[in-house]
């Protein structure tokens, strides 16, 4: 008996120290990766991105599958999900998919690609494709806006009125350049609009030429509104700017797409995590881009709400 007990002790300790010598990649779950996009998004550009991530990932000999015209209601069976597209598909799959728990990448197959820059920055296709496949999946803040999810951010005042301007241009022929060239075209002959904020215990009225609450930092494909926010730190940026003298938006317009804006006096920071904006007349905003028109908006931080590597 005693000689039995000896030998089965013996089996494991030897499982045990065997197991510990196991590799970690060969307990690996199989990768099955759903590739979704907007064919028309960047004129095309998404659809061409999913073929060719596509072919990558077949030669890496990972399975795949792409949906572009019709999305499922799901991705049950999936580990990962790659976006090809710009702000805006982004926008549209969060709030198709508002709980998904799979790790995401957005690869930049938009016009303006803001969040995937705040991301990923100006990295090649390639080392992008790396990432995908082995970063690891980290927590990524998100809001809500009137019942609307975003990743990039909400804009109310001036740059809703951009937005609205644009209109279908943002999905046919946006770019950078086009946003530039509308903004310079509205920039004179904006006015101010009086709007009540709420926020962290402070309420005030006062005139606004625009209100941004950012969790990304660009907006239109490089107007660095928000420079030093954070996607991780459970916060928004709100970025508050007063009546500038029409005549002088010209002179600081270029400083506001290169983020050197924050120190001006007409510029206010405040970082929050819940913020209620009223007007007394329905003006324009944007949410990821995205067009809005409302006399009221309510936005909160929803901190770590998605995955993504990156």
């Amino acid at each position: 008996m005693p000689d039995r007990i000896s030998k089965d002790i013996l089996c494991i300790l030897f499982i045990i120290i065997f197991d510990r010598r196991i590799p970690k990649t060969s307990m690996t779950t199989t990768r099955h990766i759903a590739i979704v996009c907007n064919p028309r998004a960047g004129k095309g550009k998404a659809l061409q991105l999913c073929k060719q991530l596509a072919e990558k990932l077949t030669a890496c000999k990972i399975s795949c599958e792409i949906f572009s015209d019709q999305w499922p209601s799901g991705f049950n069976g999936f580990t990962d999900v790659f976006i090809a597209g710009g702000d805006g598909t982004l926008n549209y799959f969060i709030n198709q998919y508002p709980s998904i728990s799979l790790p995401l990448v957005i690869f930049k197959g938009g016009s303006g690609n803001d969040f995937a820059w705040k991301l990923y920055g100006d990295i090649s296709f390639e080392e992008q494709f790396e990432k995908a496949l082995h970063g690891e999946p980290l927590a990524v803040d998100a809001g809500i806006c009137n019942g609307r999810y975003f990743l990039n951010g909400v804009g109310i005042g001036f740059d809703g009125v951009v937005v609205k301007a644009m209109g279908r241009k943002r999905f046919i022929s946006a770019s950078h350049v086009a946003y530039l060239w509308t903004v310079i075209k509205k920039i004179l002959f904006y006015r101010e609009k009086e709007m009540q904020l709420r926020y962290g215990g402070v309420e005030y009225r006062k005139k606004m030429f625009m209100i941004s609450i950012a969790n990304g930092s660009r907006y239109g494909g490089g107007f660095l509104v928000a420079p030093d926010s954070a996607i991780n730190d459970g916060l928004l940026d709100m970025v508050t700017i007063t009546c500038i003298h029409p005549l002088r938006r010209f002179y600081y317009l270029p400083k506001v797409q290169k983020g050197k804006h924050t120190g001006f006096s007409f510029v206010k920071i405040d970082r929050i995590t819940r913020t209620a904006i009223r007007t007394d007349k329905e003006i324009a905003g944007h949410i990821d881009g995205e067009l809005i028109e409302d006399k009221e908006f309510d936005i909160t931080m929803l901190p770590g709400r998605y995955l993504f590597r990156y």
